[in-house]
């Protein structure tokens, strides 16, 4: 292959993987340099299909609405979706849930994340800016 042609090939790759993982399930041996998750939001119950989804690269933040925020959360909290250090606030006591998932490798690991929350406050207090998918 042409030095050109391995450069298309590399632009290519992050569309390719998110077309090959929309419906919420990153490919589990993809070979992504550097830590990354492929979010997914899904708005009310389970039978929804207001799902969104994005791939979050973090060697250099990309691909997301606020990248270097959800980075720098998931850095200090070894990529665990889990030990992101809850935020204080008030949230309405509205039950409209938001199911969340994350895929991905963090520091050489696999990472998966899951879980419905009341309602999208409760989510961004608890998860911080890694489902934050809109500016």
């Amino acid at each position: 292959m042409t030095n050109s042609t391995l450069r298309a090939l590399r632009g290519c790759l992050p569309a390719a993987l998110a077309l090959l993982t929309l419906g919420a399930a990153a490919p589990a041996d993809a070979a992504l340099p550097g830590n990354w998750l492929y979010v997914t939001v899904t708005r009310g119950d389970a039978r929804s299909s207001d799902t969104r989804g994005t791939l979050l690269l973090c060697d250099p933040p990309q691909g997301h609405a606020r990248a270097a925020e959800a980075c720098a959360e998931l850095a200090g909290a070894g990529g665990d979706v889990g030990r992101i250090p809850q935020r204080n606030g008030m949230c309405v006591q509205v039950y409209a849930p938001v199911r969340a998932t994350a895929r991905g490798e963090w520091d050489g690991r696999p990472v998966a994340y899951e879980h419905t929350f009341a309602n999208s406050c409760v989510m961004a207090a608890r998860t911080g800016s890694v489902f934050a998918l809109s500016g």
